[in-house]
């Protein structure tokens, strides 16, 4: 009986290197079949070459026509947002039942953050990893909504400008409106807005992010333990991940509410200030690279878990 199942991984640049260093070194029920990528001079297809992993540089198309593609089961795609609407649709006119995560924000499947719904899309075809903004702020939104009503969050994420690579650069409108959208539809705040920073400072500093909820009136320990148990699970998967300072809250009176972009409302009730520190494991680019770690980790435990429900269901 397989106890593992085959992936492929479209994107030899960080991400996609990243990740498939991630695999080799910790995949459960997974195991690489082949790395993908559009440069042939790409470290990341040298780096899986050197690693006995099968390559190509010809793209998606490449893919579908190396030997062992009948065997892949599994395809990360850490390129772009365009290309990735263009892949999802030929792996799909090649094998139906493919499994496609996205590491894009293309967002052609249902949004997916491991410790908010983690289990609710493993049967889903696609699923889409928000971005790396999305994957460190919305479990903190995710967390005060379930002890208050969010009428807005705010999420601000800077990262090191040398773990940017040009996909992540293609990719700045989408982060935004992506990331967005999934505060909402994932961490339940009724409006939200995404700010991504490329910071080029020297020595890179590490991936910091902002989150600011405004919510009805609640218990300052409830929402400060709510968060600070959401970091702990977290931290299961991305052990660099954690509160970078004490959760702080501001009283917004009916006397003083304070206007909300895009709701057009004056609002009032507490406004909690989370702010996150992500190191990365540094198996690719160093520890700055925070961002890499916790979207390939994400990724990696979510396409964990769909294969231990597929292999699950192979053995009955």
């Amino acid at each position: 009986m397989t106890k593992t199942l085959k992936a492929a991984i479209i994107g030899s640049g960080n991400i996609g290197t990243d990740l498939m260093i991630k695999i080799l070194r910790h995949g459960k029920s997974l195991q690489m079949g082949a790395m993908v990528g559009i440069d042939a001079a790409s470290d990341g297809l040298a780096r899986a070459s050197r690693m006995g992993v099968p390559i190509t540089h010809e793209g998606v198309e490449g893919l579908i026509r190396l030997p062992g593609f009948d065997e892949i089961d599994v395809v990360f795609d850490a390129t772009s947002a365009s290309a990735h609407v263009f892949n999802d649709k030929l792996l799909r006119e090649k094998k139906p039942g493919i499994r496609v995560i996205d590491l894009t924000p293309a967002a052609i499947g249902p949004y997916c953050i491991p410790v908010v719904n983690g289990d609710t899309h493993l049967d889903a075809l696609n699923v889409n990893m928000v971005t790396c903004g999305g994957q460190a702020t919305i479990p903190m939104v995710a967390a005060v909504s379930r002890v208050a009503k969010v009428h807005y969050a705010e999420i601000v994420a800077s990262i090191s400008s040398k773990s940017a690579g040009p996909g992540t650069r293609a990719n700045i409108d989408e982060f935004t409106e992506t990331t967005s959208k999934a505060i909402e539809v994932v961490g339940g705040a009724a409006k939200g807005k995404a700010i991504i920073v490329l910071n080029p400072a020297e020595p890179p500093l590490m991936m910091r992010d902002t989150v600011y909820t405004l919510s009805d009136l609640a218990s300052e320990q409830q929402i400060e333990e709510s968060v600070e148990r959401m970091v702990a699970e977290v931290q299961s998967y991305v052990p660099g991940y954690r509160l970078k300072q004490k959760v702080q809250f501001d009283i917004i009176s009916p006397e003083k509410p304070i206007n909300i972009p895009g709701v057009g409302a004056r609002m009032h009730g507490i406004k909690t200030s989370i702010f996150i520190e992500v190191e990365g494991a540094a198996h690719y680019l160093p520890a700055y690279a925070g961002n890499l770690d916790i979207m390939t980790s994400a990724a990696l435990r979510t396409a964990e878990a769909m294969a231990s429900r597929i292999l699950g269901a192979l053995a009955t």
